[in-house]
């Protein structure tokens, strides 16, 4: 490939910038630049960005300036002027980020030479169709790099160049099989991503590709018209086809397969379609999900998600000997805190050996801390209390300077105050990650923390002082802003201030101008209609929308909310929370079924999002009342059980939003 030797603005630039953080003064003044840059860079307006960018060189945030220029045009740009602005902008994040973005175009342009070349100067690593390029480059990739490529491309939900390209050359090089093709289609086709289904099996059977638009459009009559020989791709089909039907109806999804497909398929084929069916039902919390997750013959044929669903069912159930054997056989999860927990509680529930037991406790004791739901839970399960651990060393003077004089983390500070939220936290996350130059030691952290903290810039606080090894800084990671507002607003509704502190932790970071995608504002996400029904129910008139970023506002209609769905819950924390996420009829259908512990019911939850929601909040707030009491504290008593409403029990608030 040739690039033309020229001298471009960024060249220009390039050439005159002094890289080092301006003064305060002169960066007040180009805010307004940056801003607009950024506006256009969003609407990718080239000629604006290029005419923008001689005027920016002497901003705080000169290498996002450089950056947006730069990416908006890098279809078009010279070599030179790629490797100008890696060579200028070395260390940074930016020249990081715009290095991915080169990666991307080379790999989409077959450039195998220059991709190679750049490819092991790209320190984040974090970008899994890069890594699918890199892994496509490779001239003999090994058993393991396949074994990579494979759970990558499971992983991904939607279809991209990178993988699905690595994902040919792999199939024609005989590294990757039909099998392995089918299966990312059945992953596809399971989560609703019919074109990422039809370009994994156009590179297995072509002809018969165009098939799984009409699989997806209606598989129940796909699967009635399909009256003709099997052949192993009409079977395939047929498994896409059930798995499309079980998403819906599992029940009737298995009437399909026992009545007429499970004799035309193969064992595997089989058993993943019964693993998929298995799993619906046990997303829908129907009784009868384990008996068909008992009709697979070979568990290996299940996938971890599969067999993650498979325990869920079994807990409800009581059947421990089948939540062991389900997590014994997770291919890649079994270390995850949840199914350790899990495994440790099969064995100790099942009438163990003196041996088995203080191997089940030791089980218990390696994941034991205060870092996670699980890790609380198997704190107190091992014989510990829950409570917080002493304040780590001061941090010296020199520690808290190297922290405020680190180029990145001022930009980031920098442009989170300017508003660029997102761009901040890219380069603050980058700027403490490990992969960067030189790294962070857990004093590191804890020092970019402090800073953060001392901002008020809390989910950077919370987020860096989180990931510290050894050191635990239970106020860094715990932080209490707006003590007075969220204790007095808490007591006034009689509400735990920790719960009300681990919800808000949760829900905004204690960004009081946080809005999410759907609209909900504010500390503690309150979604517009609530604020205008809970507003009404607690007194507070004259409402606007307006006021939810005002924190006094915002706390009061949100501790509001908050107690008004616990009394209508009856008083269960892990009901409530999990209304506040996902709104109250859901908890309310979740509810029904046998008698569980919370812990239990919470792990059964079907939606991922609220599922990890109330395992988070809960744990926040059970920290938080160690840290506000000063006391140990129980995970478990706040978990308590969860029940079926009584039949004679009236809701408190039929109308709760």
């Amino acid at each position: 490939m040739q690039f033309p030797q020229i001298l471009t603005p960024l060249a220009v630039l390039a050439l005159t910038l002094v890289f080092s953080l301006p003064s305060s003064a002169q960066t007040k003044a180009g805010d307004s630049l940056i801003l607009e840059m950024h506006e256009a860079f969003r609407k990718n307006d080239k000629a604006r960005l290029t005419a923008l960018l001689p005027q920016a060189r002497d901003h705080a945030l000169a290498p996002w300036a450089a950056f947006w220029e730069l990416r908006a045009r890098l279809d078009t740009a010279s070599k030179q002027d790629i490797q100008d602005f890696l060579t200028r902008f070395a260390g940074t994040y930016q020249e990081d980020r715009l290095r991915l973005e080169w990666l991307k175009q080379l790999g989409k342009r077959r450039d195998w030479a220059a991709f190679s070349a750049e490819y092991p100067l790209y320190r984040m690593r974090d970008d899994k169709e890069v890594r699918c390029y890199a892994l496509a480059a490779e001239a003999a990739p090994t058993n393991d790099a396949v074994a990579e490529f494979k759970r990558l491309w499971y992983a991904q939900k939607e279809a991209d160049d990178g993988c699905n390209y690595a994902a040919e050359k792999l199939h024609k090089a005989r590294k990757i099989d039909g099998l392995d093709l089918w299966r990312k289609a059945r992953l596809a086709m399971e989560v609703s991503r019919p074109r990422a289904a039809q370009m994994a099996v156009e590179i297995e059977a072509k002809d018969v590709a165009g098939q799984v638009v009409l699989i997806q459009a209606d598989p129940v009559k796909y699967l009635d018209k399909r009256i003709m020989a099997i052949t192993t791709k009409r079977k395939e089909l047929a498994v896409l086809a059930l798995i499309r039907i079980a998403a819906s109806n599992p029940d009737q999804a298995a009437e399909a397969l026992h009545k007429r497909w499970g004799l035309m398929l193969s064992a595997e084929e089989r058993n993943w379609a019964w693993g998929a069916i298995g799993k619906q039902a046990a997303f829908k919390l129907q009784d009868n999900a384990s008996s068909y997750f008992a009709k697979v013959t070979r568990v290996a044929d299940l996938n971890d998600d599969m067999l993650g669903w498979k325990v869920r069912a079994a807990l409800r159930q009581g059947n421990w000997k089948v939540v062991a054997s389900a997590i014994d056989a997770m291919q890649y999860s079994a270390n995850d805190p949840a199914w350790v927990y899990w495994r440790t509680k099969a064995t100790l529930a099942s009438n163990p050996t003196e041996a088995e037991r203080i191997q089940a406790l030791q089980s218990l004791r390696n994941i034991a801390s205060l870092k996670g739901f699980y890790e609380q839970l198997a704190l107190e399960d091992s014989g510990q209390s829950i409570t917080l651990p002493a304040k780590p060393t001061p941090l010296s003077n020199t520690e808290k300077s190297s922290a405020s004089a680190n180029p990145g983390l001022q930009r980031a500070l920098y442009a989170i105050g300017m508003g660029l939220r997102a761009e901040g936290n890219r380069e603050w996350n980058y700027s403490t990650n490990l992969h960067t130059p030189g790294g962070m030691s857990d004093r590191d952290l804890l020092a970019a923390a402090d800073l953060a903290c001392q901002r008020q810039v809390w989910d950077r606080c919370i987020n860096t002082s989180e990931r510290t090894k050894t050191a635990f800084d239970a106020e860094q990671r715990f932080p209490t802003p707006l003590r007075d507002t969220v204790l007095r607003k808490a007591k006034a509704v009689d509400l735990d201030p920790a719960f009300v502190y681990g919800l808000i932790r949760q829900e905004s970071r204690f960004i009081t101008d946080a809005r999410s995608g759907v609209g909900a504002a504010g500390l503690m996400q309150v979604m517009p209609a609530t604020a205008r029904w809970t507003a009404k129910k607690i007194g507070l008139t004259d409402f606007t929308l307006d006021q939810l970023n005002d924190h006094e506002v915002n706390v009061a209609i949100g501790t509001g909310y908050l107690k008004l769905v616990l009394d209508d819950f009856g008083g269960s924390l892990p009901m409530a929370v999990a209304a506040y996420n996902a709104g109250p009829s859901r908890p309310r259908n979740w509810r029904n079924g046998p008698l569980l512990e919370g812990a239990i019911w919470a792990e059964n939850i079907p939606f991922l999002e609220t599922r990890d929601y109330v395992k988070k909040v809960l744990s926040n707030t059970t920290n938080y009342a160690a840290l506000l009491t000063g006391q140990a504290q129980s995970l478990r008593a706040r978990l308590g059980s969860v029940s079926p409403k009584p039949a004679n029990a009236v809701e408190a608030f039929p109308d709760l939003p």
